[in-house]
This record gives C-alpha cells, sequence and structure tokens, in this order.
C-alpha cells in the first residue's frame, strides 16, 4: 500500500481535454435556455477555473454576452469561505434568468452556493463535479471522486516527475 497525500490522486487535465469537454458541456446546454429557441441571454464565467470553459461554450452556443464573477474561496490547495470580490452587471443579472454561470469544477459546492443565492434562476454548469458539490450544479459532463485533485492545464508547467512506483 502507498501513502499519497491527498492531491497525489490526481486528475491530470491537458488543453485538448478541457476544450473538448467544454464542448461537450455546450453540446448538452445547447437549444435548453428559456428564451425564444432554447437561446441563452448571457455567459457568466466564474473565475479564475471556469474563464477557458466560458469562452468555448459561448462561442459554441454564439452567446455575445459574457461576463464575469470573481468569487474566492481557495488559497493554492487550501479552501476558504467563499466571497465575492467583482459582480457581473446588475442589470443584465436580474435574478439569473437566462443566465448561463460556468465553472471548470464544483468541489464542496460553496462557491455556486453563495452564487446561487445572488441569482437563483441562472442555469449552473461546470465540466466536471464532485459528489458534495453536485446538488448545486444543473449541468455537468464529468463526475470525479471527492478525494481526487484535478490539474488543470493552466495549473501545469511541464516538468520531470519521479515514477509513481520506486525510482528510475
Amino acid at each position: 500500500m502507498t501513502d499519497r497525500l491527498p492531491h497525489e490522486k490526481g486528475f491530470h487535465v491537458s488543453w485538448d481535454q478541457i476544450h473538448r469537454d467544454s464542448r461537450a458541456l455546450a453540446w448538452r446546454l445547447d437549444g435548453k435556455g428559456p428564451l425564444e429557441g432554447g437561446a441563452w441571454k448571457a455567459v457568466v464565467a466564474i473565475t479564475r477555473g471556469g474563464m477557458a470553459p466560458a469562452m468555448i461554450i459561448s462561442r459554441e452556443l454564439d452567446i455575445r454576452t459574457v461576463d464575469t464573477i470573481s468569487v474566492k474561496s481557495y488559497d493554492h490547495q487550501t479552501q476558504s469561505e467563499a466571497h465575492v470580490l467583482k459582480s457581473p452587471d446588475t442589470a443584465m443579472m436580474g435574478d439569473g434568468t437566462g443566465i448561463l454561470v460556468i465553472d471548470d469544477l464544483v468541489d464542496s459546492g460553496r462557491t455556486l452556493e453563495l452564487v446561487r443565492q445572488l441569482y437563483p434562476k441562472a442555469h449552473f454548469a461546470t465540466v466536471y463535479a464532485k459528489p458534495k458539490g453536485k446538488p448545486q450544479v444543473d449541468s455537468y459532463i464529468t463526475e470525479v471522486s471527492q478525494d481526487t485533485w484535478i490539474f488543470f492545464p493552466w495549473d501545469m508547467a511541464l516538468q520531470y516527475v519521479e515514477p509513481f512506483r520506486g525510482t528510475v
């Protein structure tokens, strides 16, 4: 048996994979909006992780209005109390009707819970979901276990990694 740290049960996501999974999420959301023809009013990305998926989804669904909400709930790999640093346009948001709120991952669900309180009628979609956070998400593509740490391509650098078992 190996003694691994929690973050060592990693799921490494490449740029190609995040692009494919974000497009799959866009396909799932296509035609499901509350506006005429199943359209969506706008996309709101939760910064910073939701920005790449939101860009891909807004392109695929031809949504030209894109904004951000900045919520801080992590310091590196340590989760803390979530709080809003920057809000999207108030007039556009209303109660969230017709708005797609996009993030890369729902973990504990605290970030989305906070945003859902602000915009209760928005549709919340993430590319990846962990069990604790799933109740806060309306749509997602891939579920991973709660103890898996997802390594996104924007967090990575190419470097040598020791083999999983033993040494070279």
